[in-house]
């Protein structure tokens, strides 16, 4: 083991799983004098509800019925958006995750109206 015995403070960045990346996208530390680090895009584009095209399944998740919404496109906040409109007007619990919305029973009928309202035009 070496000591260290220069006047610089050594500087140590410990990641674990689950941290927050830094705005470089997790670059750290480069040693390219030239480098200059790719802006990372956060926001997808934003599609208006008329041409989402959204597709309702059933799926038994630990015995329980869960109504699985999927095909949106769109930022992260207008998922989140959208899935607590649903958990609010189905009266039940849910999540929005990886791109799909997760609502508690079976409620594929009333979501199917609730998406034509919102303004989706293509729900099956």
């Amino acid at each position: 083991m070496q000591r260290h015995t220069g006047n610089a403070p050594i500087t140590f960045a410990v990641f674990e799983k689950g941290m927050a990346k830094s705005k470089n996208g997790g670059l750290v530390y480069s040693t390219d004098p030239n480098f200059q680090p790719r802006q990372v895009s956060e926001s997808r584009a934003e599609t208006p509800n008329s041409a989402q095209r959204l597709r309702l399944r059933l799926e038994k998740r630990n015995g329980k019925p869960v109504t699985v919404v999927a095909g949106f496109q769109g930022p992260d906040a207008a998922l989140e958006a959208l899935a607590k409109m649903l958990k609010t007007k189905a009266g039940t619990g849910g999540a929005a995750k990886e791109g799909l919305i997760l609502v508690q029973g079976d409620v594929r009928e009333k979501c199917i109206g609730w998406l034509k309202e919102w303004g989706a035009k293509d729900v099956k």
